[in-house]
């Protein structure tokens, strides 16, 4: 049998990381999604322009977030400049270090972990959740950490990401002595919601990495002349005067750049949030800011024989803080000034807002790219199943708790 010469064999196909067929975050131009997202698109502005009116709904889309914008998002900043401040000033001087060696010796005993951890509630409590992605790169920080430890470091983090600014801006909003008692029974509170999520996290990690779980982590050696980070800190150049100056306006940008970073969150997610919240004053749309189709409300009443004996919350609007604390903590907290401003919460309804947003921190949205950059992305599940469950016993130990003080007060 002979074989014509001309024929060629089939061009083998030789796809790189940068052609489409082998770059995964490359799809068809239009795909299932694109009908999905058109869907949704229809049916929330059919859900709202319906009740409302197409020009109504507009208008208060905008003025909402316009309100949202300049009273409240302006406000987290200006709390999170002078936060940052003092942070850093206190980081520059050793306030910081102090706090980690008073950490420390208690982080074996309670979470049973090593005591550089406590560096890591530090820093994600001045900062955010990411915070501790970065210490968990670092050489000299996570080699006192096995590899199971290695994999609560995301749940420890989240539970304290941006808790200055929380508790800050909780503080800030309080009307009365009842608010500042509530302020710190909710920092107790999400305290123990750490607790309680680093333990459940512990026992899933425990049963997926067996005994692999215990070897240390494996540091390569950078060949830089690090140091031990829990006996030693950089500071800046010049003298003190200089070192505070510089510290204080560093900070202080970091509180800028923060603050930046959490406003397309207060004004997209509150914005909706707000119009699925509120209804009119009596009824009738203007167009004003915050009126919408009160569609929460009557979710939280459907559910109140549930939420009332665990959280205690005044009003079934309530419910929609720990519904975008789970998505983003800078959303959630601008709602407050509005809610009390409407007499919507009160002071244990404080309580149970600070536990639960200090303590879920928006993790539904940083959970799994902190879980993948410290190599754990297979706990993603199980870490996310684990925090639910730690914020939701934060605000039933907030609620409790803040009721129990009010009595003995």
């Amino acid at each position: 049998m002979s074989v014509d010469a001309n024929l060629k064999p089939p061009v083998q196909n030789s796809c790189t990381e940068t052609d489409p067929c082998s770059n995964p975050l490359v799809v068809k131009a239009i795909s299932t999604g694109t009908f999905v997202c058109i869907l949704i698109l229809a049916g929330l502005f059919v859900l709202f322009s319906y009740q409302m009116g197409i020009k109504n709904m507009f208008a208060t889309m905008m003025a909402t977030a316009k309100d949202l914008l300049f009273n409240t998002a302006f406000f987290i900043m200006s709390v999170a400049v002078l936060a940052g401040a003092a942070s850093s000033l206190m980081s520059e001087f050793g306030v910081i270090a102090l706090i980690n060696k008073i950490l420390s010796p208690l982080m074996g005993p309670i979470f049973r972990l090593p005591g550089a951890s406590a560096l890591g509630i530090v820093t994600t409590f001045l900062s955010d959740n990411p915070a501790i992605v970065a210490l968990g790169k670092d050489p000299d920080f996570i080699k006192y950490f096995t590899v199971r430890q290695r994999a609560l470091l995301t749940n420890l983090g989240t539970t304290f990401g941006m808790g200055l600014i929380v508790t800050t801006f909780m503080v800030a909003q309080a009307q009365n002595n009842s608010m500042l008692i509530a302020v710190g029974v909710g920092f107790f509170a999400a305290c123990c919601g750490s607790l309680i999520s680093v333990k459940i996290m512990d026992f899933f990690v425990k049963k997926h990495y067996g005994a692999e779980g215990e070897k240390l982590v494996e540091v390569r050696d950078t060949g830089c002349a690090n140091f031990d980070i829990m006996q030693y800190r950089m500071i800046r150049e010049g003298n003190v005067a200089q070192r505070a100056l510089n510290a204080l306006l560093d900070g202080g940008k970091t509180g800028v750049e923060l603050g930046f970073t959490i406003i397309p969150g207060i004004l997209i997610i509150c914005t909706f949030v707000m119009m699925l919240v509120f209804t009119p004053e009596g009824g009738v749309y203007t167009g004003a800011a915050y009126e919408g189709i009160g569609l929460l409300p009557k979710f939280g009443e459907k559910i109140d024989f549930i939420l009332t004996p665990l959280f205690g919350f005044t009003s079934p609007e309530a419910v929609a803080f720990p519904c975008t604390a789970i998505g983003a903590v800078g959303a959630a907290i601008g709602m407050v000034p509005g809610f009390l401003a409407k007499g919507l919460i009160g002071a244990n309804d404080i309580a149970v807002f600070t536990a639960m947003g200090m303590c879920w921190s928006g993790y539904l949205s940083t959970h799994v790219s902190m879980l993948d950059a410290l190599d754990a992305r297979e706990m993603t599940g199980k870490a996310i199943l684990s925090h639910t469950i730690a914020g939701i016993g934060a605000g039933i130990i907030a609620n409790w708790i803040f009721k129990l003080v009010m009595v003995l007060v």
